[in-house]
């Protein structure tokens, strides 16, 4: 009679954290799309801009039900971001852009989730420009690019994500020529971008697709989601601890075409563990 030894040897797999992030242009008037999209994409960790809802009118309950922690900086009709997180709750750093203790916008939340440093923001449209909201876009900018710098030297696993409400390159819109006087295009606006990338921040999506013709933002209006005439205005911004970690990046294009979705796609990464 043989005798049989089992061996067992060592089986190693890779796990993956999925990040988005989506502008859900009201978190309560487009909350089925929201869940349909959570459902479905099943990201570990969302960062939401423009609420639009007051903070005690986010959908807490519904966010639990699907199964996700959040925390989250409303504000009445504009703005708001939100962190959410299948793992637990967000440890919750900071609610506010630093640098002007005035500015009672609800833009920007950060947090840690699974040993990930979140800053999610909404960065200011700026239209009309010039103009005085084009002047506190550009202000926002400069705080966002002082902080940027804080975090970055951290050495830390840091991503800056949200709606930046900047095109960065020709590519990344729909005949550029038509948007030269948008404070989504303007070269200061281009210009500050660069300026913040240029502490070493890797644009995730460029990183993985330097060529391709991407994009997060399509008008309600002139069937732009029908034509394919976008916009690349949602980023997600990576430190280099993050860029070695980078395996995919996307959006999920097809959920601006779900009726009565937003005007906005979701973004998202895939980092190794």
């Amino acid at each position: 009679m043989l005798d049989f030894i089992l061996l067992t040897f060592p089986i190693y797999r890779t796990f993956f954290m999925k990040i988005a992030t989506y502008n859900v242009n009201g978190v309560n008037g487009h909350l089925p799309i929201l869940l349909r999209w959570l459902d479905q994409s099943a990201p570990d960790v969302v960062c939401l801009q423009e609420l639009k809802a007051p903070q005690e009118k986010f959908p807490e309950k519904a966010i639990q039900d699907a199964g996700y922690h959040a925390i989250w900086h409303g504000q009445k009709s504009w703005n708001g971001v939100a962190i959410l997180a299948r793992s637990g709750t967000p440890r919750e750093i900071s609610r506010a852009l630093p640098g002007d203790p005035e500015d009672l916008h609800s833009r920007y939340i950060e947090a840690m989730v699974n040993g990930v440093h979140i800053a999610c923001l909404y960065l200011p449209n700026g239209n009309p420009a010039p103009g005085p909201k084009f002047d506190y876009k550009l202000r926002w900018f400069d705080r966002l690019i002082t902080h940027a710098a804080t975090l970055y030297s951290s050495k830390e696993p840091v991503i800056l994500t949200g709606d930046y409400n900047v095109i960065p390159a020709d590519l990344d819109v729909y005949k550029p020529e038509n948007w030269t006087d948008d404070a989504l295009f303007r070269p200061e606006v281009r210009a500050a971008f660069k300026k913040l990338t240029d502490q070493g921040w890797t644009d995730a999506i460029r990183q993985l697709h330097p060529d391709e013709k991407i994009y997060t933002f399509w008008d309600y209006f002139r069937n732009a989601y029908g034509r394919n005439a976008g916009l690349r205005i949602d980023h997600f911004l990576l430190n280099t601890p993050l860029k070695k970690r980078l395996v995919a990046a996307g959006v999920d294009r097809d959920v601006r075409g779900w009726e009565k979705s937003s005007d906005h796609a979701p973004v998202w990464i895939e980092l190794a563990d």
